[in-house]
């Protein structure tokens, strides 16, 4: 399955998350993307390598996340809840959290250094295309929480997308995944345009089990199952440990598996009934 497939599965399943849910992963299961983007792939990773590849990603992270909501002027309250759920998603205890909002607000620096940034990333990162697309994910994430993103935002997200070697093709299809899910999400919480709540109530629960799996509610069981089970294979931690993703990301996916399990036992407990 190519990575698109794959951010199908996973971003549908943003629906029933909320502005998180399921967008990470999409990347962390497809591992490292097979001509998704540029560079080599490097070989695991050592203790070293992956504790400098951990610091830039997390500093990064949160960073580019403050410059992209500042980007059109000012910073609402979905974006700042959009922080604090990856914040959530990544385990972060109080020290952490502080250092995270720090590493937020400095991004909203008018003078803030967005290429350079960015290529310091690149620079780490080259061949894990998996942070790379959870990276991208999550800033668009914070473009799109309010809306269609501002010109401002737009300009932010083309310097990203350049500095990290995606094409503009992959970028593409990545974007109109995320615009097709934030309609689905709109229309099935009642919510749209720009200001929406990042508080909206979600999808009925076997609405949003299905939408976990990427399947749809006349899917069989037996489709059911391999959806299952392959999601369960790409996002297992073993796995993600080998390709020596960082310690926030594996807190991801392994809330990630806990999210697919739980949609599995509700759909089957539905047909069951």
């Amino acid at each position: 399955m190519g990575w698109v497939g794959t951010a199908v599965g996973g971003a549908i399943g943003l629906v029933v998350g909320g502005p998180v849910g399921a967008v990470f992963g999409a990347a962390l299961g497809q591992g490292v993307d097979r001509g998704w983007i540029g560079g080599a792939r490097r070989p695991a990773l050592t203790g070293a390598q992956r504790a400098r590849v951990q610091a830039r990603f997390f500093e990064t992270t949160f960073l580019v996340m403050g410059h992209v909501a500042k980007a059109d002027g000012r910073v609402s309250e979905a974006e700042v809840a959009l922080a604090r759920s990856v914040m959530d998603r990544m385990s972060l205890g109080p020290d952490q959290r502080r250092v995270a909002i720090d590493l937020f607000n400095k991004g909203k620096s008018p003078d803030f250094d967005l290429a350079g940034t960015i290529a310091a990333l690149k620079a780490v990162c080259t061949g894990q295309g998996t942070l790379i697309h959870l990276f991208l994910e999550v800033q668009l994430l914070t473009a799109y929480v309010d809306g269609a993103p501002t010109p401002d935002q737009r300009r932010a997200l083309e310097t990203i997308r350049r500095g990290l070697n995606v094409s503009a093709f992959a970028y593409r299809q990545l974007e109109n995944l995320l615009v097709l899910q934030q309609r689905m999400y709109a229309g099935a919480t009642g919510q749209a345009g720009r200001g929406r709540s990042s508080t909206a109530t979600r999808p009925p629960p076997l609405a949003s089990a299905y939408a976990t799996l990427g399947v749809g509610p006349k899917a069989s069981d037996a489709e059911i199952k391999k959806a299952y089970r392959r999601l369960m294979s790409q996002h297992h931690p073993d796995k993600l440990m080998a390709k020596g993703l960082p310690e926030e990301a594996m807190r991801m996916a392994s809330q990630k598996t806990q999210e697919i399990r739980r949609a599995y036992e509700t759909i089957t407990e539905a047909r069951a009934a």
